[in-house]
């Protein structure tokens, strides 16, 4: 189910607006297997757009994520 509000209260999107800010390069593992990297633009209550190396956006489902990393 699709959430509607925005939930800043919550670890996990505290911890994406953090990253956000700090311009972190991030893996993203979804639940396909497939492995997506990228700086975070934005996300809202039902997906996360990533920026690549090319610049290239993807703008993924936050049901599509299985987790979310920095990349070391």
């Amino acid at each position: 189910m699709h959430t509607t509000e925005f939930d800043t209260t919550l670890p996990s999107i505290r911890q994406l607006q953090n990253l956000i800010k700090q311009a972190a390069v991030i893996e993203f593992k979804l639940v396909t297997g497939d492995l997506l990297t990228g700086k975070v633009a934005w996300q809202d209550p039902n997906c996360v757009c990533i920026v690549d190396e090319n610049n290239q956006q993807s703008t993924i489902c936050k049901q599509a994520i299985a987790y979310f990393q920095p990349k070391s």
